[in-house]
């Protein structure tokens, strides 16, 4: 996944608790746990950005529909209406 963060801003130290074992593993993997995370962080964001995007569309997709359907149908409750 392509992310959209700013590989130039300014990087800060973080705390984070992580299982030792993980972290363990990790280390005999790669010498840059940072940049690991880092990205890994980047594709979770990038993911959950597309996501909510795509209820936000199919939301407005359903709205849509359901105009249409009230333009030509009109709605369930005119019949019942006092007013």
């Amino acid at each position: 996944m392509k992310s959209m963060q700013n590989s130039l801003a300014r990087k800060r130290p973080v705390n984070l608790t992580i299982n030792e074992d993980l972290v363990a593993q990790v280390k005999s993997m790669t010498n840059n746990m940072s940049g690991v995370v880092e990205q890994l962080l980047a594709d979770y964001v990038l993911k959950q950005n597309n996501a909510r995007q795509e209820k936000l569309h199919r939301a407005a997709v359903a709205a849509q529909v359901w105009n249409a359907f009230n333009e030509s149908a009109g709605s369930f409750a005119d019949e019942h209406s006092t007013l």
